[in-house]
């Protein structure tokens, strides 16, 4: 039995969702999100409700079936609001800026690093050691601020790179001398 599985999808006023056969698309007032929908999982629209079922109980299906109805939902919350991921610098010298829709990070190599922004995406730098990531389709955003993080993770020691700014870093403690 899932419990997630089995809850109705609300879907708002503003939002249009069309199923064509086993290709679903979502269109909202920030965007249009499509995905494909797994054979054994189906669909039922009634009026502004959705809901997932499943073909039999084999676990690959019962497994589908809460991950198909999360993210459908997640795409309904993605085309009314937008997902945002928020990036912190930390680092003597360590910056960003923005140049059109890329992010000119530097971050104590010997170049800046460009990191060019995919198609759905946008950055926001509200100050030199802050990246905001947003976009309407949750797993690109996670995607994307994955990528800028890895282009200098936050070392243990002091602490210094990009990380997540809900990210705790535990710190070690380094040679204590004699």
């Amino acid at each position: 039995m899932s419990r997630i599985g089995n809850k109705p999808i609300t879907v708002p006023a503003e939002v249009e969702v069309k199923i064509d056969g086993k290709h679903l698309t979502v269109k909202g007032p920030k965007g249009t999100l499509e995905r494909d929908i797994h054979n054994n999982i189906s669909i039922e629209i009634e009026a502004n409700e959705i809901k997932v079922a499943r073909k039999d109980n084999q676990p690959f299906n019962r497994g589908l079936h809460g991950l198909t109805r999360t993210l459908i939902n997640n795409m309904i919350i993605g085309v009314t609001k937008e997902y945002t991921k928020e990036l912190q610098i930390n680092g003597v010298g360590y910056r960003v800026q923005k140049q059109g829709n890329n992010l000119n990070l530097t971050l104590g190599y010997s170049h800046p690093v460009i990191f060019e922004a995919p198609a759905g995406i946008t950055f926001d730098v509200p100050n030199p050691n802050t990246i905001i990531v947003r976009g309407i389709d949750k797993e690109l955003v996670g995607q994307v601020a994955a990528e800028v993080r890895t282009k200098r993770p936050p070392e243990v020691y002091r602490g210094k790179g990009i990380k997540y700014a809900d990210e705790v870093i535990r710190r070690k403690e380094g040679k204590t001398g004699k």
